[in-house]
């Protein structure tokens, strides 16, 4: 098993309330973001970590120094970090490519330890998290799901899909070495076509249409996280998520 954690982001959104530092780098309680990842992936028997790193990573990489198995890390840089995350996603081939299950993880999510434990549980060779508790509008990421087979996944679901639960993705996912096969091919896709500018999410959004029965997910509902995107959502990591949380 081996984890690959989306660090590249800029997060222009979160404006003054972060001081300009990379998202994976904020602190709670005096650990950071990136740190709380890699402790539980640790925690969880990965042996190879992989992190993506763009915006300021010279502060990422002095994070990373820090950590006493170190070199069980790699990182690897996406200088175009500025455009969609297809192409961090990218910058991954080598994990990608690896011939092993692979853990993929948005860096800037706070949650309990159970949920990240949910993917190394399943029994599903390739696992998406949902949790139905949560307010619809344009930011989630959806995961629609009719009978047991998810029929959608995105921000934006048609008015006329007929679905029987609705959640949101966590951002953390479990992908069998086929299906890390081919998402690296839709990478290669994406970025010929120039469409450098698509969220990873639309090359999963791609396999599921084209094949829904070889993915799967487990829901999370009732287990505390956040994304931190916004200044409020880091202000209510802080006030309210953090309490539910104990590592």
């Amino acid at each position: 098993m081996k984890a690959i954690i989306l660090a590249a982001g800029v997060g222009k959104r979160l404006g003054e309330i972060s001081s300009g530092k990379p998202k994976c780098l904020l602190e709670f309680e005096q650990v950071s973001l990136l740190k709380r990842h890699i402790n539980l992936l640790r925690k969880f028997g990965v042996k190879k970590i992989l992190v993506v790193t763009g915006y300021r990573r010279e502060e990422i990489i002095a994070e990373l120094s820090g950590i006493s198995f170190e070199d069980e890390i790699e990182t690897v840089f996406n200088p175009d970090f500025e455009s969609g995350s297809v192409i961090s996603l990218f910058s991954a081939s080598k994990f990608l490519e690896s011939r092993d299950d692979v853990i993929l993880m948005d860096a800037d999510v706070l949650y309990h330890a159970d949920i990240l434990q949910a993917l190394f549980n399943t029994k599903h060779a390739n696992c998406l998290l949902l949790d139905r508790d949560f307010e619809a509008g344009e930011e989630p990421v959806k995961i629609c799901v009719r009978g047991n087979i998810i029929v959608e996944f995105r921000k934006q679901v048609d008015a006329q899909l007929e679905f029987d639960t609705q959640g949101e993705s966590v951002g953390f996912f479990r992908f069998s070495p086929a299906v890390c096969e081919q998402l690296l091919k839709q990478c290669r896709l994406y970025i010929d076509n120039n469409n450098k500018d698509a969220p990873y999410e639309d090359l999963i959004r791609d396999l599921l249409l084209q094949t829904p029965d070889v993915f799967n997910f487990e829901d999370i509902t009732g287990h505390a996280w956040i994304e931190i995107d916004f200044p409020e959502d880091l202000v209510r990591a802080k006030e309210e998520i953090l309490k539910q949380i104990n590592y």
